[in-house]
């Protein structure tokens, strides 16, 4: 008898050409309709239906009744990372789509991964917080030291509010265009809000990708301590 992880299931759910492209659309941490994900997929609505059913079976989505209508989302935060990961193994590999145009300049300077900020600008954030001892390592996993929570804290983002949650403050997350760690976990997430709530930046309409004005550009920078 077999025994331990069923990988190909999991497989199976990701591979499907129409669920790989419903998972990748809610990487930008939006919940979206089955119609939304049946238009990005491009598959009837029947179709769309079957697939949201055997990814929320498959615990990678799950899904939200509101009114008449259901939002479908990414599960949690460790499947939004299994997915960044695997892009970056798709990359490393060579499986890349042949289509490319404006949007992946963007996407790879910076975009959303799941709720976080990915991309150049996500790992310049990251490196940037390790070089100033805002995060040190503790048996391999990020943690704020007392410097980083003064400097976020000051930045507007509630650190005690977020030590409240059920999630680290602070995770790594593979960057799969960059191949290097981006800053994951609820303060990841918190920076990425203000920043959108400052107006440095915005996330574009139907993608991923997240473009910086001119000020933000220049703010974003002096954050870095660049």
């Amino acid at each position: 008898m077999k025994e331990g992880p069923d990988i190909a299931r999991l497989g199976t759910l990701i591979g499907d050409p129409a669920r790989a492209n419903m998972l990748n659309a809610l990487m930008d941490g939006r919940a979206l309709t089955a119609s939304e994900l049946a238009g990005v997929a491009g598959v009837g609505l029947p179709t769309a239906s079957s697939h949201l059913s055997q990814l929320e079976s498959g615990g990678l989505v799950s899904q939200i009744k509101q009114g008449r209508h259901r939002y479908y989302s990414i599960a949690d935060h460790d499947i939004g990372a299994m997915l960044e990961q695997f892009m970056s193994f798709a990359q490393t590999l060579g499986h890349m789509r042949t289509r490319t145009g404006p949007k992946d300049p963007a996407l790879r300077e910076a975009r959303v991964c799941y709720n976080h900020l990915a991309g150049e600008k996500g790992v310049a954030l990251f490196e940037s917080m390790i070089r100033r001892k805002h995060i040190n390592f503790d048996s391999d996993w990020p943690r704020l030291t007392r410097k980083g929570r003064k400097v976020i804290s000051e930045f507007g983002v509630d650190v005690e509010s977020l030590e409240q949650l059920r999630r680290p403050l602070c995770r790594s997350c593979l960057d799969w265009s960059e191949r290097k760690n981006h800053l994951a976990g609820s303060i990841g997430q918190a920076l990425l809000e203000r920043m959108f709530a400052l107006g440095w930046a915005k996330r574009e309409r139907n993608s991923r990708a997240v473009t910086f004005s001119p000020a933000g550009r220049t703010k974003f920078k002096f954050f870095l301590g660049a």
